[in-house]
């Protein structure tokens, strides 16, 4: 395990820097705006839906899901069945959360992201589809019971360690970097808790008036 903690520090560097594709940003000025300043301010699928429509919204959440999938995939078939000795699994997740960060606190945004929820769905859906399975389920039942995506976000990063513990039991490495992917996800959510709580949160479908 020792040998191989370049190959950890390389995961968090090159893992941040595909975080920091802004795909919500470059989406918002290939349409002559800056997606941050409308909506929610955030640059993730959500407000991009509300904004800018449902092609647009497509567009950001593949790229938020891909910059994530794409590399603990390559980590999984590739890297890890190279290298029999390397904690693969806790280097895809470490590389995932990586990801997240870079999304949510992109340096060249000063450090204004998005909320990392498309990304980290995707980190786990290569890391093991059937937590991916359960994200996926669990985002979209609550949504189309309550409309609130906020609601089923949070929810769904909860869900995160519960489905841990029953896929992965034992590997208390992995559950303590899937607790902070959660921690990160709900702390990026806390605006939407408090809507939520106070029931001025918006639901699916409602618009954002854009004025270039």
């Amino acid at each position: 395990m020792q040998g191989y903690i370049w190959y950890f520090v390389a995961a968090i560097v090159i893992g941040y820097i595909c975080g920091c594709c802004q795909s919500g940003y470059f989406v918002g000025k290939l349409c002559g705006l800056d997606i941050r300043r409308y909506g929610s301010g955030n640059a993730g699928t959500t407000n991009v839906l509300r904004t800018l429509g449902k092609d647009r919204a497509l567009m950001t959440f593949l790229g938020d899901a891909l910059k994530g999938f794409i590399p603990v995939l390559i980590v999984k078939l590739w890297i890890g069945p190279a290298h029999p000795d390397l904690n693969s699994e806790l280097l895809q997740l470490i590389l995932g959360l990586a990801v997240v960060l870079g999304h949510d606190y992109p340096f060249f945004l000063n450090f204004k992201g998005g909320k990392g929820i498309a990304t980290s769905a995707a980190v786990m859906m290569a890391f093991d589809w059937r937590i991916g399975l359960c994200s996926f389920i669990i985002f979209v039942g609550i949504v189309a019971v309550t409309r609130y995506v906020s609601l089923a976000s949070v929810t769904l990063s909860a869900a995160l360690i519960v489905e841990m513990l029953i896929f992965h039991w034992g590997r208390w490495d992995l559950l303590a970097v899937t607790v902070v992917y959660a921690f990160f996800a709900i702390y990026r959510h806390r605006a939407n808790i408090k809507r939520l709580i106070d029931g001025t949160e918006s639901k699916l479908g409602q618009k954002v008036d854009v004025k270039k």
